[in-house]
């Protein structure tokens, strides 16, 4: 709450505490009102939905792979999603169909999430993690190219919007926005906090989850499913935005624990405080310019991701 109170108070025009209470509640001065409710509160609870979203669903890549370096951004199902997306965008479908863009980015998770799985299972060993991880370093540079292909074919002004909206930002968010990430989003998030025992089995193993009377595979599957569809979702609403679902999780394991009971609810709140706080940094620290979240996100995350890296090889 009280990041968002300073998300909603500072920017390129400073606004009283007090203030943005009365806006709040529909008593401010109408210059007040549109700058706390008109621009700033839609782009504040959209930073917040995302956050949640990606930080539990990096919670959920590293309970089922049982790696805490998995996380969606390094996996390539933001980079895939983005490609889903980005495709809508440039060859214009989302002027006829406003659910083109969200189910362009899903199928794009999806696909992205398929061939990581099938390269990083096609020796028949089960899933190494070190090849999971390589190829979706891999499969997301991959698509990173195809995006960069794809919109050579757009004019200068959607080229534009396409490279900030790829570097992540919440610039464009608005109450419908708001809201269509919302309907998707928040039915997904319910039903993974829903998994959580289920989840703490397979993060033991498989066969023990198995044994305990989880059907490993369909549960996999559902898991799959419904976090290509939140990362899908992410990325059509704000860009891809790396990076939090590899921070968030792991700082909360570090005080808490992994009974996913109690981790999925805390990366939810963390994850959208986390990306508030980052959104605002982004959009003030050169004002009245503003700088792609993803930007600030990696800054943070890209230190916290070698450091992990370097933490599992001294344990192997």
């Amino acid at each position: 709450m009280l990041i968002a109170a300073v998300a909603l108070a500072v920017g390129s025009v400073s606004i009283p505490l007090p203030e943005v209470i009365g806006a709040l509640r529909g008593r401010a001065d109408p210059t007040v009102q549109t700058i706390v409710t008109g621009l700033r509160l839609p782009r504040v609870v959209l930073a917040g939905l995302v956050g949640a979203a990606l930080a539990m669903s990096g919670a959920v890549f590293q309970a089922l792979l049982r790696n805490p370096l998995a996380e969606p951004y390094i996996l390539g199902v933001s980079s895939g999603a983005a490609v889903g997306a980005v495709t809508a965008i440039v060859f214009g479908m989302t002027a006829t169909s406003l659910v083109a863009l969200p189910v362009s980015a899903f199928i794009g998770a999806i696909v992205a999430m398929a061939l990581v799985l099938l390269m990083a299972g096609a020796r028949r060993r089960g899933l190494d993690t070190r090849v999971l991880l390589l190829a979706g370093v891999v499969i997301g540079a991959f698509f990173n190219a195809i995006i960069l292909l794809i919109i050579n074919f757009a004019d200068v002004e959607t080229f534009r919007a396409a490279m900030l909206w790829i570097m992540g930002s919440f610039a464009g968010a608005s109450t419908e926005g708001v809201t269509a990430v919302l309907v998707y989003v928040g039915p997904a998030l319910v039903v993974l906090m829903l998994l959580a025992r289920p989840l703490n089995l397979l993060s033991v193993g498989e066969q023990s989850a198995f044994h305990l009377g989880v059907d490993v595979g369909r549960f996999k599957l559902l898991i799959y499913i419904v976090t290509s569809i939140v990362v899908g979702v992410c990325v059509a609403g704000a860009g891809a935005i790396g990076f939090v679902g590899l921070v968030v999780p792991h700082a909360l394991r570090l005080i808490g624990g992994s009974d996913h009971r109690w981790l999925l609810p805390a990366c939810a709140l963390t994850g959208a405080g986390f990306l508030i706080g980052a959104d605002t940094l982004a959009r003030t620290v050169v004002a009245p310019a503003e700088l792609p979240v993803g930007v600030v996100t990696a800054l943070v995350g890209v230190p916290v991701f070698l450091w992990l890296l370097l933490r599992s090889e001294d344990l192997g």
